[in-house]
């Protein structure tokens, strides 16, 4: 089998095209994770525990003020600092994205379970079927 034939052949199953599709999806997906937890959750988090979490560092050099009073993109110009709140906002994307995640396969799972479970009607007997039990009938007479 030839190499462009082969590739063809592994690129237009099933499974590589699902996996490319979800790929994308996840990618796009994870974007508006971060949307939502950097410019709606962070904010109301900073508001409540007054502190705007994706500034918050420790510096570890002595070019940056002790204090941490820089904004962390202008801490790190100056030298290295332990972007703690910047971590702490990571995490909480992928605790929402999980959450999410877990969700959809849950919502998922309910209805695949909702499928299998739904009685199936037997199918109609055909007119082969239909004549020889006619036949088998006429036949007991």
């Amino acid at each position: 089998m030839g190499f462009v034939k082969e590739f063809k052949e592994f690129a237009t199953k099933g499974n590589v095209v699902d996996l490319a599709v979800g790929v994308i999806i996840g990618g796009a997906f994870g974007k508006i994770v971060d949307s939502v937890v950097n410019d709606l959750i962070m904010p109301v988090v900073g508001i409540l525990f007054k502190a705007d979490f994706s500034n918050l560092y420790i510096p570890l050099s002595d070019k940056i003020p002790a204090d941490a009073s820089l904004p962390l993109a202008e801490a790190r110009k100056l030298g290295p600092v332990f972007a703690w709140g910047n971590f702490v906002t990571v995490v909480l994307n992928f605790v929402i994205l999980a959450f999410v995640i877990f969700m959809l396969i849950k919502g998922i799972n309910r209805l695949k379970r909702k499928h299998e479970e739904a009685p199936v009607a037997p199918p109609a007997p055909t007119t082969t079927e239909q004549l020889l039990t006619e036949i088998r009938d006429s036949l007991k007479k």
